[in-house]
């Protein structure tokens, strides 16, 4: 049976949005209706954005960043330099929320992932060797180990840790616990747990 709705260069661009992060088939296919119902206010400025990103946007060789330059505008930022704060984190993704939380003004570095020897996932395959290189040079004086609070990510931090103790640099990592506005009748037990062991002074 084919279910093919509009034809195939309907249904690709259907079957592209689906493999987008939280679209599925269904949300997908509202997506492209929505885009067709607003072709020259929307489908078209998003195509020629799309197009223009192909050909500007790049990796940052220094933090892993996505922007139009590399070095990217983050990693030009003098103030941030002069700093010596830098944050460690798993994903771009990961970069951009603490961005947009606009608690610090650091310098960041991508890892890529975190290490997972059950998907085959090695210190090889992530960008460790690099933030060394750029803790070696001397520039930074606090390392923030800002990975999710899971299995990997904690053992990703602890590699981290061990590759990094033989330089004259802070270590230190994001506090977790009791979230703000957090009621504790909805928290998991880990979570009660290390917001205990993490307690502060009142």
């Amino acid at each position: 049976m084919n279910n093919q709705n509009g034809g195939p260069e309907i249904e690709q661009l259907v079957q592209l949005l689906a493999r987008l992060p939280g679209l599925g088939p269904r949300s997908a296919r509202r997506a492209v209706l929505h885009l067709i119902k607003k072709k020259d206010t929307l489908m078209v400025p998003l195509a020629t954005a799309l197009d223009r990103a192909v050909d500007t946007v790049v990796t940052c060789a220094q933090c892993g960043n996505v922007d139009t330059k590399s070095p990217c505008n983050i990693c030009s930022d003098t103030r941030r330099i002069e700093s010596g704060l830098l944050i460690v984190v798993e994903d771009v993704a990961d970069l951009w929320a603490l961005e947009r939380a606009g608690a610090n003004k650091s310098l960041y570095h991508v890892l890529g992932g975190t290490l997972s020897p059950l998907d085959g996932v090695g210190p090889e395959d992530l960008n460790i060797n690099t933030l060394v290189d750029r803790v070696e040079k001397g520039d930074v004086r606090e390392v923030v180990l800002a990975v999710n609070a899971t299995v990997d990510g904690q053992t990703t931090a602890h590699y981290v840790t061990d590759r990094l103790e033989s330089f004259e640099v802070k270590i230190t990592r994001l506090a977790h616990g009791v979230p703000v506005g957090g009621e504790l009748d909805y928290l998991d037990e880990g979570t009660l747990t290390q917001a205990l062991n993490a307690r502060t002074d009142f």
